[in-house]
């Protein structure tokens, strides 16, 4: 392997881009390069694993080791079967919620709360697109309760503080007509994982 190539390439979802890249370590980013699948592809999980083969095959020869940052993500195991089969390990988690919080917070919120909405970053930041747009709700706005009359609590999970987004989780609240809560969880699920795998 030419030298002047990162030893480790991270694929992850891209709407974990900026979050990923906020979680290199300053000593490991000249050795660490990201990569991210299409966050759309949120929207038909069936076609996750492919592209996720697709980006290992096309950059196994130019790396040491090759990490996944993505949740199962509705793939119903399919995705980590693929990551098996190509030697590949992604972080544990069956979406980013779960990573960002850690897997026994977010069975605890679940279980005590489980008509709630999440957000995070990435979502807040685009909640129109993704939702409202994405959805339909801004042209059939009839569609809203068809899609959260069952949920109570719209829980903002923040990995980065910044007042702009909350206020924009606020407002996707109040759009929805949900009880509004903001956590912090940071990046630490995420610096966890790529320093244990890059050391």
């Amino acid at each position: 392997m030419p030298s002047d190539h990162p030893r480790t390439l991270l694929i992850a979802c891209g709407a974990l881009a900026e979050e990923v890249l906020a979680s290199l370590p300053e000593e490991e980013r000249a050795a660490i390069e990201v990569t991210c699948l299409p966050a759309k592809l949120h929207n038909r999980p069936a076609l996750i694993p492919d592209a996720m083969r697709v980006k290992i095959r096309a950059n196994r020869d130019k790396y040491d080791r090759i990490l996944a940052l993505y949740g199962d993500c509705g793939t119903g195991g399919r995705l980590d079967e693929m990551l098996r089969e190509e030697g590949v390990e992604r972080i544990a988690g069956a979406h980013c919620y779960e990573f960002y919080t850690g897997a026994a917070e977010f069975e605890a919120i679940a279980e005590a709360e489980p008509a709630t909405f999440y957000l995070t970053d990435y979502l807040a930041r685009h909640f129109d697109r993704l939702i409202i747009e994405g959805l339909g709700i801004d042209r059939h706005p009839e569609l809203l309760p068809l899609y959260f009359g069952n949920y109570e609590k719209l829980l903002y999970l923040s990995q980065i503080e910044d007042e702009v987004l909350q206020e924009k989780a606020k407002a996707a609240a109040e759009r929805l007509s949900l009880q509004y809560e903001y956590r912090f969880t940071g990046l630490s699920g995420l610096q966890d994982f790529i320093r244990q795998k890059t050391e």
